[in-house]
């Protein structure tokens, strides 16, 4: 995956207007950046899964959902993308399905279907892939909102262990990386310690050390993450309690 552009996440307004989703908010109320289309495409990039997940819940099959999503994303990222974006929704999450649903209701056209966006492939969608991870969706408990919500949280936390990992490869350690990961899900029980100790060839105590850090920064990104899909710092908190309970 390309490396993204971090912008941090600060608790002023200066600092948090730069992410992905206040910069598209502010252009929807009127104060165009060069920089917004951009960072639209970035979260259609990230965020598509769980909208081709909630369309193929819907009932579409495969073929259907990737010309569904396709087109979904082809009109988004269009010259009037921002005509729907409404600050009181908030969150990018709510918006994407808003308007997902709007889009199956009342815009797509099937006769267009092979067009694809006219001709323009604005996110590449990886449905080969996509299929995989669809077959191991539970059968039909989850309604197709719910399934969106979850996948939207599995996307989130994806990302953030993403970024925690290119981290480590670029400062060269991607083994340390590796043989501590698995401290992320493990809760608070030291059990391992030992183990990932010899494997790695430190002490327990280095080991101890080193899965606090990893786990202060993942929670770092988490919020980083978080902030590209809020409209301000005051939603994150929520936003997390959300995504967990969505697991």
């Amino acid at each position: 995956m390309p490396k993204q552009e971090v912008t941090a996440c600060h608790e002023d307004g200066a600092g948090f207007a730069a992410t992905r989703w206040t910069m598209v908010l502010a252009a929807a109320r009127g104060e165009p950046s060069p920089r917004a289309a951009e960072a639209m495409a970035e979260l259609c990039r990230v965020y598509w899964y769980p909208l081709y997940a909630f369309v193929r819940r819907r009932g579409h099959d495969t073929h259907e959902a990737e010309d569904l999503t396709q087109e979904f994303f082809a009109r988004l990222l269009a010259k009037n993308y921002l005509a729907g974006v409404d600050r009181q929704k908030g969150k990018f999450r709510a918006f994407l399905l808003a308007a997902m649903k709007h889009f199956l209701a009342n815009e797509w056209d099937r006769s267009q279907a092979q067009k694809r966006g006219g001709g323009q492939l604005p996110i590449r969608l990886d449905t080969l892939d996509a299929e995989s991870r669809y077959s191991l969706e539970p059968a039909y408990s989850l309604t197709p909102e719910k399934l969106f919500e979850r996948q939207w949280a599995l996307t989130v936390l994806e990302q953030v262990l993403t970024r925690l990992q290119a981290e480590f490869t670029a400062a060269g350690k991607e083994p340390v990386f590796n043989g501590l990961k698995r401290f992320l899900t493990a809760g608070r029980q030291s059990a391992g310690y030992a183990w990932a100790a010899g494997e790695l060839g430190i002490s327990e105590g280095a080991v101890k050390v080193a899965v606090h850090r990893l786990r202060r920064r993942y929670r770092e990104l988490l919020r980083e993450e978080i902030a590209q899909t809020v409209a301000g710092p005051e939603e994150i908190d929520d936003e997390i309690r959300y995504l967990l309970s969505c697991l």
